[in-house]
């Protein structure tokens, strides 16, 4: 089965490919033709994900899926959340969203956060939603070179190190992303009559 994924992000595209344990070819924008920015202009993860979901699906009558992704941080009341990426404004980077967010965190003993993804998945004109949770802890300096985001600050609960520490391999052991992606592919397993 081929899909669209509807995202301009390359390394949540390489995520996705990593994780993929099944035989669901992933179409990025790109290789689809598709030059546009998609919009996130919602105030729920759910609701960007059916956007972006439905705007790729509408202009090519193809079913794809799209995902949108969250780091909840419990002492900041669920920020950053869905304006994970645009935290320190629209044009900001990682480190600009990393840095204001442990100035935002100095002298906070509770840690606790989660990332959240849910993706959207459209799929002959129906509409059906995964959503996968990784919980860990926010630390108070950036550790590793890999991943991307809010990676190199947050240890997933059972990890030793950062997610920006990790191999594909070892992150997709408690990846959000990954975690989402096995229930699409379960559903598309079943759906598809190979349960």
């Amino acid at each position: 089965m081929k899909l669209i994924f509807a995202t301009n992000n390359q390394n949540k595209v390489a995520e996705v490919k990593a994780a993929l344990t099944y035989g669901l070819e992933i179409i990025t924008l790109k290789e689809a033709g598709i030059n546009i920015d998609i919009p996130e202009p919602h105030n729920t993860l759910e609701e960007n994900a059916r956007e972006k979901a439905n705007v790729i699906y509408n202009l090519t009558n193809q079913n794809c899926f799209s995902e949108d992704t969250g780091l909840e941080v419990v002492a900041l009341n669920g920020e950053p959340g869905v304006r994970s990426a645009r935290y320190a404004g629209d044009n900001a980077n990682n480190k600009n969203n990393i840095a204001l967010l442990l100035q935002n965190m100095q002298n906070i003993k509770e840690r606790n956060a989660q990332f959240k993804t849910v993706i959207s998945l459209m799929l002959n004109d129906v509409e059906y939603q995964f959503t996968g949770v990784c919980t860990g802890k926010i630390i108070q300096e950036e550790i590793g070179e890999m991943g991307f985001g809010y990676d190199a600050i947050f240890v997933p609960d059972g990890a030793k190190k950062t997610f920006a520490e990790m191999s594909m391999e070892e992150k997709n052991k408690y990846s959000h992303r990954k975690k989402a992606l096995a229930k699409l592919i379960d559903f598309l397993n079943k759906h598809n009559g190979k349960s």
